[in-house]
């Protein structure tokens, strides 16, 4: 290859990572954008005096937190919070619970059904939540579930079974089993290798499903709106709401700050959890 021509692959090479680094960062920036300018809409509005009719994107002028105040002393706001965060912590506890266990039994288990319920859970999968709206708020009133959190708890657990199963059992199938019939070998009992072995092996999967669970609650407004009937009883989401559906009072700031407060919590978790998040745990389960 002559000079001229390996220039000009070089040339050709320097030309398409550029393209390819200009693409990706412009790609980047533009999602970032998309992302960041609601938040800060919302955050304009939040730390606004007064009222608003509307969100407004508003850096300067004055800042308050006079909205913040008036969301715990003059509304429902503080029951909503504590309301949510009751439902998220039981629905996070009981659907990782199941989760896991279901995901460790379909990976390492074989048993009669296995294939045919895991394609029952896609099928069921396919069905939107909201199409089962009416179903739902039926059998709240014959079972007296109307205005009670453990049937709203019980439809989070459950809509989240059949896809997060089938992710929790990919997740263990990475576990080498080779762990599993050496533990066998030095004497472990199902619920030791389980427990011990394979279980802080799949911690970040783990954290992720708690996390998603703990923010399920946080935006639902559907279920929770058709299934909770008085105010008291509202979760954030629904009790927000009623901030900017009148149209002759909207509230917009309040909603604005409270919406901010619900990061909160879902920040805390995630930082906690953050550790969690790394992936390629169970590379080098088999050394030694």
């Amino acid at each position: 290859m002559t000079n001229t021509q390996s220039k000009k692959v070089n040339n050709s090479i320097k030309r398409k990572r550029f393209l390819t680094q200009f693409f990706t960062y412009f790609y980047l920036i533009l999602l970032s954008i998309i992302i960041i300018f609601p938040l800060l809409v919302t955050i304009s509005s939040a730390f606004r005096p007064g009222n608003l009719t509307s969100f407004t994107f508003d850096l300067g002028g004055a800042w308050t937190l006079d909205n913040f105040k008036t969301l715990f002393n003059d509304t429902l706001y503080g029951t909503w919070y504590m309301n949510t965060l009751i439902v998220a912590v039981l629905t996070t506890i009981i659907q990782v619970f199941i989760i896991t266990l279901t995901g460790y039994a379909y990976s390492r288990y074989d048993f009669i059904g296995r294939k045919k319920s895991l394609m029952f859970f896609l099928i069921i999968q396919m069905v939107p939540t909201t199409a089962a709206l009416t179903a739902f708020f039926v059998m709240a009133w014959l079972f007296g579930a109307l205005n009670h959190y453990w049937f709203l708890i019980m439809i989070y657990v459950g809509g989240g079974i059949p896809m997060n199963a089938w992710l929790m059992k990919g997740y263990f199938d990475t576990v080498p089993y080779t762990l599993d019939e050496s533990a066998k070998l030095d004497g472990a009992g199902h619920f030791r290798i389980f427990y011990q072995i394979v279980l802080p092996l799949v911690r970040p999967m783990i954290a992720v499903q708690a996390l998603w669970a703990f923010m399920g609650p946080f935006g639902d407004f559907m279920l929770a709106k058709f299934l909770l009937r008085t105010k008291e009883s509202y979760t954030v989401a629904v009790g927000l709401q009623t901030f900017i559906t009148d149209s002759k009072n909207q509230r917009v700031t309040l909603f604005a700050a409270g919406a901010i407060l619900i990061a909160v919590p879902i920040c805390t978790l995630f930082f906690f959890l953050q550790k969690n998040f790394v992936s390629g745990l169970t590379k080098g389960g088999t050394k030694g």
